[in-house]
């Protein structure tokens, strides 16, 4: 009972703490969508460095990536390259999506492409698609939650219940503030947890004996077979993309003060690629101790291993740092996609006078209905592995990539051939999921449809759903759109302008708040 002691005294502390933080500064911006959403575009370095390692590197790093190495071992490692990846491609695209967005007041990618391409359907759809995929998203987040809470004799729907309310109530008043503060309590557990995960690996051998136990009981082995490079790099590719058009990557990014500490914190994120290699190796230790899992279910691998071989005051501190860790980007996810559907749909078609405290309220109350969409995708998907799902997110997501990221580089694209390039991608990605089953252990199909992401080419490869849709969209978006530019179909209006991808804090026309968290030197606002 030590560890779940310490473990309740933990989370109560937290999230007290949280919600006290949260609600702290200055009450005259607290109720605008501004101030909700992203925290008055005020985070420093520290803050945002947190916020961002809360919400990127998530229960789904450190529950459902260690399941995946249990369970199938070395294929779990594409999660490694592809946040390798993405760092260097963060300085180029983050810096100049922040710059846009705080010229114009923008909070989403729908706000950006719609301006961009002069298309407010467009808007409309990448918000619908942001939505749509971050559903799935957080679903990884509420499964990992209810696998820690079964773990420690939680169980029943009881756990999966108390996520959402937990997550509900962490979002609904506090906005941004709560999770970027819960963040930094989140690094510090997981620093020692992950401190004792090294003393308990050196105890029992070392990595040199827990490779060659694992090696043994994986019936494939650990190494990659040749006829999984492609499925490999194929996950590597599309998620490294997916990752910067998912409307939570921005929400994060766009809290910070200024160019200069969106571009540290990018050059900075390869630090959080180390804890998320060594999470994936603990797949390996479970595997080769014999850990087993709670009713088979592997996102339940981690929690057991901690409560088999921690000390139970230090479990009860694991349980704590991996509760939060699910529980900071579910928040943050669900923050995004709120402002999705307030700025891209509520305020342009419902409601065009709405004031900011009306745009803040309907957020809060549209971020309630994103969690429980999640939780429709836990029980009707019901995956063998977690991953899965934020996998299944990644195909719809990265059908927003041509308007939302490559839109950063370009505005050769037709409006409505990014339209219909969308709609196409999105038709071929839904199709090839559903007609992917999932097998058991024995090899025979346990489900007919929604099985996974990997498409099977018929010789033992397979190939990420995601990938093959996205380069579906693109040619259906490059050949619409010069046909289009051949017909004299004129594509929309242009709003904003190459100097605006440069522009920093120091423009002029930009308003923002003083720092409630940083130290940002108090202005006056005019």
């Amino acid at each position: 009972m030590t560890d779940v002691t310490v473990f309740v005294i933990l989370m109560v502390v937290v999230l007290s703490a949280g919600f006290l933080m949260a609600h702290r500064g200055q009450a005259r911006h607290r109720e605008t969508l501004e101030e909700w959403g992203v925290a008055g575009r005020a985070f420093g370095n520290w803050t945002t460095w947190f916020l961002l390692g809360g919400s990127m590197y998530s229960a789904y790093t450190f529950i459902a990536v260690p399941a995946l190495t249990y369970g199938i071992g070395a294929i779990g490692f594409f999660a490694v390259p592809f946040a390798i990846i993405t760092a260097p491609l963060t300085f180029v695209l983050t810096t100049k999506i922040w710059s846009v967005a705080q010229r114009h007041g923008f909070l989403t990618h729908g706000e950006f492409a719609g301006a961009r391409f002069g298309s407010r359907p467009l808007s409309a759809l990448i918000a619908v698609t942001g939505i749509l995929a971050t559903m799935p998203y957080i679903a990884v987040q509420l499964i990992s939650l209810q696998a820690i809470l079964r773990t420690i004799g939680l169980g029943g729907e009881l756990p999966l219940l108390a996520a959402v309310g937990v997550v509900s109530i962490c979002t609904f008043r506090s906005g941004l503030r709560a999770p970027a503060l819960l963040s930094i309590v989140k690094d510090v557990l997981l620093a020692w947890m992950l401190l004792t995960a090294v003393l308990m690996v050196a105890m029992f051998g070392g990595w040199d004996n827990t490779f060659h136990q694992a090696g043994q009981r994986l019936p494939a082995g650990l190494l990659l077979p040749d006829n999984g490079q492609l499925g490999f790099l194929t996950l590597v590719i599309g998620s490294a993309l997916a990752i910067f058009a998912y409307p939570h990557a921005l929400t994060g990014m766009l809290a910070a003060k200024d160019r200069a500490t969106v571009r540290r914190n990018a050059a900075a994120l390869p630090i959080y690629c180390l804890a998320l290699a060594l999470m994936a190796l603990l797949g390996f230790f479970a595997l080769a101790r014999g850990v087993t899992p709670l009713d088979g279910d592997l996102n339940t691998v981690i929690p057991r291993m901690i409560q088999e071989y921690f000390p139970p005051w230090s479990a009860g501190v694991a349980y704590a740092a991996l509760s939060i860790a699910a529980l900071i980007p579910a928040a943050v996810m669900s923050i995004a996609a709120a402002n999705c559907f307030t700025r891209s749909i509520y305020r342009p078609y419902l409601r065009p006078q709405s004031s900011p405290a009306e745009e803040a309220r309907v957020s809060r109350w549209t971020s309630l209905a994103v969690k429980f969409g999640a939780v429709a995708f836990i029980l009707l998907l019901d995956p063998a592995y977690s991953v899965e799902l934020q996998l299944i997110g990644g195909v719809i997501i990265l059908q927003t990539v041509p308007a939302a990221v490559l839109g950063l580089l370009t505005n050769w694209f037709h409006r409505k051939a990014l339209i219909v390039g969308l709609l196409t991608g999105l038709a071929v990605g839904v199709v090839m999921l559903y007609n992917i089953p999932r097998l058991d252990a024995t090899g025979r199909v346990a489900e007919a449809h929604f099985g996974g992401s990997s498409w099977s080419l018929g010789d033992g490869r397979t190939v990420y759903v995601g990938l093959v849709a996205l380069a579906v969209n693109l040619l259906v978006t490059v050949a619409f759109t010069a046909l289009l530019r051949l017909a004299g179909v004129p594509s929309g209006p242009d709003a904003t302008r190459p100097e605006d991808y440069d522009t920093d804090t120091d423009d002029p026309r930009q308003r923002r708040l003083d720092a409630l968290l940083d130290g940002l030197p108090r202005q006056t606002i005019h």
